[in-house]
């Protein structure tokens, strides 16, 4: 049986671990040939060795415009064309209220979790309405969409994402590419074990965080994987500007 992407090629950034690296393993079991993006060389690597033949990765700051050029350019060298684009690729705010937070901490979270996310959508837009259309998948957040003290860059980039989903959808639209938005809850992904691990109080933050999920848990990364899969199939092909909220009912609390 024929997987549900099969014949797309993806590309996937921040696909070295997490979120990323889940959705590259989820895809490419439903059949997409896959050009994984991440900054960390050798674990990207090894990500798409574990995949096999139809991954490929390319080392790449989603903050370099010009690399965005080259990684566009040699997907489609090596596959032809793109029909999906996850952007990924994040980091998690480094704490502190507004009023400590410091500039070059403000601006490093907006240039890797929004800049970026603008950035791929931009290079590989064109490149899509070039071959027919495609769908882009940004990862937002649960705190694009609420507040949480402490993570005012965070939060500002991942709102940001959101509504800049928003935007793209409308432009691209009637050129056969949609844009939707994930959002997810607290996940056991790296990310949010080293935000933990940080705290002084990682294990009473942990137990407060799983209070909020009205599931009383904390997701895992399979979780979010098939929802960016169903984003990517046809099977979403009447959805675009839309928010995915994967958040084990965070937001309805």
């Amino acid at each position: 049986m024929a997987g549900r992407v099969a014949g797309k090629v993806a590309l996937i950034t921040g696909a070295a671990s997490g979120l990323g690296a889940e959705s590259a393993r989820r895809l490419a079991r439903e059949g997409a040939s896959l050009v994984l993006t991440d900054m960390a060389a050798e674990a990207g690597a090894a990500v798409a060795a574990e995949i096999g033949s139809q991954a490929l990765f390319i080392a790449h700051d989603v903050t370099d415009e010009a690399g965005w050029a080259e990684v566009v350019r040699t997907a489609r060298e090596r596959f032809g064309r793109i029909d999906v684009l996850v952007n990924s690729a994040g980091v998690a705010s480094e704490g502190g209220p507004l009023l400590e937070i410091s500039f070059e901490s403000w601006r490093r979270i907006l240039s890797i979790n929004l800049d970026g996310t603008f950035l791929g959508m931009r290079a590989v837009a064109p490149s899509m309405v070039e071959t027919g259309g495609g769908s882009i998948i940004n990862l937002s957040s649960i705190l694009g969409k609420v507040g949480l003290p402490g993570a005012p860059a965070y939060c500002a980039s991942k709102g940001g994402v959101l509504m800049l989903t928003k935007s793209t959808a409308l432009e691209l639209a009637p050129l056969g590419v949609r844009v939707n938005s994930v959002h997810p809850g607290f996940i056991e992904t790296p990310m949010v074990a080293n935000v933990l691990h940080a705290a002084e109080n990682g294990n009473e933050m942990r137990d407060m965080l799983i209070s909020r999920h009205a599931m009383g848990r904390l997701g895992v990364p399979r979780e979010i994987a098939d929802g960016i899969v169903f984003l990517a199939s046809d099977e979403s092909s009447f959805m675009t500007g839309a928010e995915l909220v994967i958040d084990g009912g965070y937001t309805a609390i």
